[in-house]
């Protein structure tokens, strides 16, 4: 008999797992092959007893019964007993078990039944050459009992030949059987073009296309009557065709998410309880539930396979039918993580979105840099529309448990993300404003005074329903919110003082400074003074880059100027530090850091003017105007708006436009320390080069500081410049796309104007040489070897 096994449906592979599917597959091979050796053994143990039994030679019944007569003849005559002296019950007794007898020696392999009697014209020994010979060298056979016939002989026994099977073909065919299976009864393809494999393909995806339209379109417009196609989309990501899976299962992947994005209601589905669903409820909340738990399910199916696709590219994992490469993979992965970015940020109200947020967060710190880049622009984008704070306060929670559990050897995006979150010092005042308890206009006593029965009576009614419209807006709470910012902060600054106290070394400092920085103005007071003591020694210890000491002082003055104006706290040593490394700024790569440079310098002086003398500011004037020569254009323009907040703020600045001395000493430039360097002795000489500056925009702020910086007037600057500050200035005019704004009128000189511009320089260079060897009597008489000059070097 054949074992043909059933193949199973699609439809069946779909609501079981494959593990189950090969475990049942396991268990049906087990119980049949140990029926199988339970079976040889059986039929083993008769073959032998049969061949026992034939190996011995029968005796025919006749010779047994004379040889017996003759032995008790023989015993009898030595005995010397007579057989008159027995009885005859005794002698009949030993006839019929003398005929009894013969069942020991019988021929087994005889068919006659046991209790026939014997033909008399057939002998033992006929019977006996009748059976057939078999030598023991021929492979025995097993044999199969049928059912016997009964004739006028009597009881006809039947057997047949079982036919030996190979086991080891028996496993070859199952595998086989089984890969058949597995592959779906794939055939090999007849041979074609080239030409004709890519029409075929084409047919193919567009056949695929225009069913997973139609589905999609069909769900899309009555998502109630058509929840199960979603069942039937979702197995798509299953494509077994290799011509066109890779592109099947992507654009499968994408049409799923969108419609999730459509269909999904703006409340999250909790599960039913035992009593909600023993309820009677009317059809359309059936159907409701039925369409809510539906989705439910879909969507939680939809993810788990976009994680196990992360998961198999992950492990370099591929499946055993091969019907996608390892780089397809790759494709397939990242197209997986697009959509939970999708998901992250368009549906952070529904029902698995912490599931969500465990996946994406440690693929932030994935080492494929296009994947990382994806996960950090989702969160950023999340945090950036996150009002209420709950999901930011998951990602928060996650990616602090990532830091610690990875030891700090994370990527700093993922800790620079953080400078994203919607906290701010604006939201949080406006909040306690809003939570503290407003002041009644009047008291019971004053309504019960002033009011009467009907008055209070309609005021209570008005109470009421602002209440109810309150509870319907579904609103929350100020208070709630304050205090998930409260906790989510928290959470940061342990990250960050954790990373201060264990890791001062590691590339994640500058993200913490950074951070630091961004929010130095919620931390509480009782860390001040410990904190502004790191981050003076970070900064004492010369381990850090220029950018990360930046971040140090922007850090401190966030700290000094909000809350730690309490504080005793002298930060000399914060503006000592940022005038000794002034100069370290130019026009290469650390041309970006001047952008750190101005928000430091509007922190350190316009915040805190009361505190900031009159000499450490002429100091900085003095040196910032020196460092804007030697700087790329938008440094200079942020450089000199800074000034003149500086002249503004601080009276006495005019001092540096006058060319006479103030008081007694030298200026000393190259000394570092701003409050004895005798800054009040020099002059801004560097505006009048600044005012014959190539761009426009810096020769316009250095003629406005030559005037003293006027409000008004003729000099006083309009009002797009003189409103914004220095910061946006510098992004404003950056060259960074390598444009110049404003944009370069484009003028073609002529030939006759350049050879003129040609000749007057030529003879001022040469007036200015024989000025200095020969005298101021014969300026006048080079202009011979000038024209000569100028003529040979045109010819």
């Amino acid at each position: 008999r054949k074992n043909t096994k059933r193949v199973p449906s699609f439809r069946k592979l779909l609501r079981t797992s494959k593990i189950k599917l090969d475990n049942k597959l396991k268990n049906k091979q087990y119980k049949q092959q140990s029926a199988a050796k339970k079976y040889r053994k059986e039929q083993k143990k008769l073959r032998e007893a049969v061949r026992d039994a034939i190996s011995r030679k029968p005796f025919p019944l006749e010779d047994c019964k004379k040889k017996q007569v003759a032995e008790k003849r023989e015993e009898e005559e030595e005995d010397a007993l007579p057989l008159d002296m027995m009885d005859e019950d005794d002698l009949k007794l030993m006839e019929d078990l003398s005929q009894k007898a013969s069942f020991l020696t019988r021929d087994l392999s005889s068919n006659e039944p046991v209790h026939i009697k014997k033909r008399k014209h057939e002998s033992v020994m006929d019977k006996y050459e009748k059976v057939p010979r078999r030598m023991q060298t021929e492979p025995e056979k097993e044999l199969i009992h049928l059912l016997p016939i009964k004739d006028k002989g009597g009881i006809i026994p039947r057997t047949m030949e079982k036919p030996v099977l190979n086991v080891a073909q028996d496993e070859e065919e199952d595998t086989e059987e089984m890969e058949e299976e597995e592959d779906f009864n794939e055939e090999p393809l007849p041979v074609l073009t080239p030409e004709e494999m890519a029409a075929q393909r084409r047919q193919k995806l567009q056949e695929r296309k225009m069913h997973i339209a139609a589905l999609a379109s069909a769900i899309l417009s009555e998502p109630d009557n058509n929840i199960k196609k979603l069942k039937e989309l979702r197995a798509m990501l299953m494509e077994q065709d290799p011509n066109v899976a890779v592109i099947v299962r992507k654009l499968v992947m994408v049409s799923l998410m969108e419609i999730f994005k459509d269909i999904v209601p703006s409340y999250k589905i909790r599960p039913l309880t035992e009593a909600e669903k023993a309820t009677k409820v009317k059809k359309e909340t059936q159907k409701l539930r039925e369409f809510e738990e539906g989705l439910v399910s879909q969507y939680k199916f939809y993810l788990e396979n976009l994680e196990q696709t992360i998961k198999d590219w992950k492990q370099r994992k591929l499946k055993k039918s091969n019907v996608i490469s390892l780089k397809a993979y790759k494709g397939l992965a990242e197209i997986a993580v697009k959509c939970l970015c999708e998901l992250l940020v368009a549906l952070p109200h529904f029902n698995f979105h912490n599931n969500i947020i465990v996946l994406i967060v440690p693929l932030m710190n994935d080492a494929s840099k296009m994947i990382s880049e994806l996960c950090c622009e989702a969160v950023k984008k999340l945090f950036k529309q996150d009002k209420l704070g709950y999901a930011s306060l998951g990602v928060v929670k996650v990616i602090s448990g990532l830091v610690r559990g990875r030891n700090y050897d994370v990527r700093p995006e993922v800790l620079k993300v953080f400078l994203h979150l919607r906290i701010k010092e604006v939201e949080l005042q406006k909040d306690s404003e809003d939570i503290a308890p407003k002041k009644k206009f009047m008291t019971y006593k004053e309504k019960r005074k002033n009011l009467s029965r009907m008055q209070r009576k309609w005021r209570k009614a008005e109470e009421k329903l602002e209440r109810e419209l309150l509870e319907a807006e579904a609103s929350e709470s100020k208070e709630k919110k304050l205090k998930l910012h409260t906790e989510t902060l928290n959470i940061v600054f342990v990250t960050y003082f954790r990373i201060l106290k264990k890791a001062q070394k590691s590339p994640l400092l500058p993200a913490v400074l950074e951070g630091l920085a961004r929010f130095a103005h919620l931390i509480n007071v009782e860390f001040f003074d410990d904190l502004v003591i790191v981050l003076h020694s970070l900064i004492a210890s010369g381990d850090l880059s220029y950018r990360e000491s930046l971040h140090c002082i922007l850090s401190a003055f966030h700290i000094l100027s909000g809350q730690g104006d309490v504080l005793n706290i002298d930060p000399m040593k914060f503006y000592t530090h940022l005038y000794k490394t002034l100069f370290s700024l130019h026009a290469g790569r650390t041309n970006d850091d001047i952008e750190i440079v101005l928000q430091c310098l509007d922190v350190m002086f316009a915040k805190r003017r009361k505190q900031v003398s009159q000499q450490r500011a002429l100091a900085f004037l003095k040196r910032l105007s020196t460092l804007a020569l030697h700087v790329l254009p938008n440094s200079s323009v942020g450089i000199l708006a800074t000034n003149r907040v500086l002249m503004q703020i601080f009276p006495k600045m005019d001092l540096l436009l006058d060319n006479e001395s103030q008081g007694s000493g030298i200026y000393l430039p190259e000394l570092d320390e701003p409050e004895h360097c005798n800054a009040q002795n020099t002059a801004l000489w560097e505006l009048h080069l600044l005012q014959r500056h190539y761009h426009p925009m810096v020769r316009t702020f250095a003629a406005h500081l030559i005037a003293g910086a006027p409000t008004e007037g003729s000099a006083a600057l309009p009002l797009d410049l003189s409103q914004r500050p220095a910061t946006e200035l510098f992004e404003a005019y950056s060259m960074r796309g390598m444009t110049f704004n404003p944009p370069v009128a484009s003028v073609t000189p002529r030939r006759k104007d350049t050879f003129s511009q040609m000749d007057a320089f030529i003879d001022e260079e040469l007036s200015k040489q024989l000025q200095q060897h020969i005298g101021e009597t014969v300026v006048h008489k080079p202009l011979d070897f000038a024209k000569h000059l100028k003529e040979s070097s045109l010819s």
